[in-house]
C-alpha cells in the first residue's frame, strides 16, 4: 500500500481536467467548483428516506417536540464538526486521506483512512437493502431485483464522479420535498399538523441522549470524510457554507419529515420503519406510483453514490489505484454484503460509527484548527503515535459511556475526550514522538 501524499507534487496539474478526480493530489484552484455545485453535493446527501426512517423512530419514542429538539441539537453538533473539517479541506484541496496524514503521519494515516473508507461501504450496502425493501413493500417487487437494480444504478452514478453527485443532489432534493409533502397530505387523515406537534409517543426506553447520538452517528463517517467533497470548494469559507446546507438544514428537514409522518399517524409500523413514507405514495394512480419509483432510485442513489465515492476516493488515495475502477470493485462488494442482509443491523452499525469515528475528526480539528499555530511548521513523519493514542482514548471513553451511561451522547463523549487527550499529549515533552518533526516543511 502506498504512502498517503500530503502535499502537491511538482507535476500536479495547474489547469482543470474535467474528467479528473484528483485522487492522489490536492484539487488545484483551476479545477475547483462553484458554491452551488459543491453545496448541491452536500445538500442532496442527507435529505433521504433513510433519515426520514430514523427521524420517525426518534419521534415515536420521544414525542414530536422532544424528538425535534434532539434532532436539531444533533445537527448543530454536526455543523460544528463537519464545518471545521470542511474549512480545512476548502483551504488545502486535500481529500480525507491526505488531510489525515498531516495529523496521524504519512503511514499512520492508513489506519483511520482505511477504516473509514471501508466502513462507509456499510452505508452503501444499507441503501441497496433499503431500495430493495422499499420497492417490495410499496410495489410488491422482489427484494433481490430491487436491490440489484439499485446497486447497479448507484455504482454507475459514482463512476461518473463529483459532477454526477452534484447533479443527483439537484434532482433528489426537490423530489424529496415535493413527495414528502404529498405523502403527508395522504397520511394526515383526521389529525391536524397542529395536533401532531403534541404527539407524545408511547414513552418507551429510547433516551434523549441516545436520540442525539443517532443523529450524529448517521453522518459520523461521511461527515468526517467531508474533505472528499468540500476539497472542490474555492475556499474554506465556501466549503463551510456548503456543509451548512446539509447540517443543520437538509438533515434536520429529512429527520423532521419522518417525525411528522409518525406524529400524524401515517406510519404503519413506526417502531420498526420509523417515518418511511414511500408506502403513502402508492395506490393513487400510475403517475404517482411511477414518480415514487423514480424517487427511490434518485433519493437513495444520492446517498449511496456519496458513500461509495468516499470509499473509492479513500482507497485510491491509499493505493496506486484510481477512483473509478475501485468504485466498481467496492460497489460489487457492497452489493454482496447487502444481499446477505447485513444492512438490516443498522442500529448496531450506528453504535459502531458513533463510538469509533467522531474521535478521528476531533483530533484533526484540534491539531489543524485549534493548535494550528503550534503544529503548522511541523515536518512530515511516518507515524504520530500520540494522535493514534488519543483516538484510542476517545473511542474507549465513548465505548464506556455507551455501556455504563445509557443516557449519554456517545459521540460527544468520544469527541471531548479525544480532543482533550490530544491537546494534553501535544503539550507534553514527547521527544520520541517528535523526532524528525522539528524542522519546518
Amino acid at each position: 500500500m502506498s504512502t498517503v501524499r500530503t502535499s502537491t507534487p511538482r507535476t500536479a496539474r495547474s489547469t482543470a481536467d474535467p474528467h479528473a478526480e484528483y485522487e492522489h493530489e490536492p484539487v488545484p484552484q483551476a479545477a475547483r467548483k462553484g458554491l452551488l455545485s459543491v453545496s448541491a453535493v452536500w445538500f442532496g446527501f442527507p435529505m433521504n428516506l433513510g433519515n426520514a426512517v430514523f427521524g420517525g423512530v426518534i419521534v415515536y419514542h420521544l414525542g414530536f417536540l422532544t424528538g425535534a429538539v434532539a434532532i436539531v441539537l444533533g445537527n448543530l453538533v454536526l455543523f460544528g464538526y463537519v464545518g471545521a473539517l470542511s474549512w480545512l479541506a476548502g483551504r488545502s484541496g486535500e481529500n480525507f486521506a491526505q488531510q489525515t496524514a498531516r495529523t496521524f503521519g504519512t503511514l499512520g494515516a492508513r489506519i483511520p483512512a482505511a477504516f473509514l473508507s471501508t466502513v462507509v461501504i456499510g452505508w452503501y450496502s444499507f441503501q441497496i437493502g433499503l431500495s430493495g425493501t422499499n420497492l417490495q413493500q410499496a410495489l410488491g417487487w422482489a427484494t433481490l431485483w430491487g436491490a440489484l437494480a439499485g446497486g447497479a444504478f448507484f455504482a454507475a452514478l459514482t463512476v461518473a464522479g463529483i459532477r454526477a453527485l452534484s447533479l443527483i443532489g439537484l434532482i433528489a432534493t426537490p423530489l424529496f420535498v415535493v413527495l414528502a409533502a404529498v405523502a403527508l397530505w395522504y397520511g394526515i387523515g383526521d389529525v391536524s399538523l397542529g395536533s401532531a406537534l403534541t404527539y407524545a409517543g408511547p414513552g418507551t426506553a429510547l433516551s434523549f441522549g441516545a436520540a442525539v447520538s443517532i443523529v450524529i452517528a448517521g453522518f459520523a463517517d461521511s461527515g468526517t470524510m467531508t474533505a472528499d467533497f468540500t476539497r472542490w470548494a474555492k475556499s474554506g469559507r465556501s466549503a463551510v457554507v456548503a456543509a451548512a446546507c446539509a447540517f443543520p438544514f437538509a438533515n434536520s428537514v429529512a429527520f423532521l419529515v419522518g417525525g411528522l409522518v409518525v406524529a400524524v399517524g401515517g406510519a404503519a409500523d413506526p417502531a420498526a420503519d420509523g417515518g418511511g413514507f414511500l408506502g403513502l405514495l402508492t395506490g393513487h394512480g400510475p403517475f404517482l406510483t411511477t414518480l415514487a419509483v423514480i424517487f427511490v432510485f434518485a433519493n437513495l442513489g444520492s446517498v449511496a453514490a456519496h458513500c461509495l465515492y468516499n470509499g473509492a476516493v479513500g482507497w485510491s488515495a491509499l493505493t496506486p489505484g484510481r477512483m473509478r475502477p475501485l468504485a466498481l470493485v467496492l460497489g460489487a462488494l457492497g452489493l454482496l454484503a447487502a444481499l446477505t442482509g447485513i444492512w438490516a443491523h443498522f442500529v448496531d452499525w450506528l453504535n459502531l460509527l458513533g463510538i469509533f469515528v467522531p474521535p478521528i475528526g476531533a483530533i484533526l480539528i484540534t491539531d489543524q484548527v485549534v493548535l494550528r499555530r503550534r503544529t503548522a511548521t511541523r515536518s512530515a513523519t511516518a507515524y504520530r503515535w500520540l494522535a493514534l493514542l488519543a483516538w484510542a482514548l476517545g473511542a474507549g471513553a465513548a465505548t464506556a459511556a455507551h455501556h455504563l451511561l445509557p443516557g449519554a451522547v456517545d459521540a460527544l463523549v468520544g469527541i471531548a475526550v479525544a480532543a482533550a487527550a490530544y491537546a494534553a499529549l501535544e503539550r507534553l515533552p514527547h521527544r520520541a514522538d517528535r523526532r524528525g518533526e522539528g524542522a519546518a516543511r
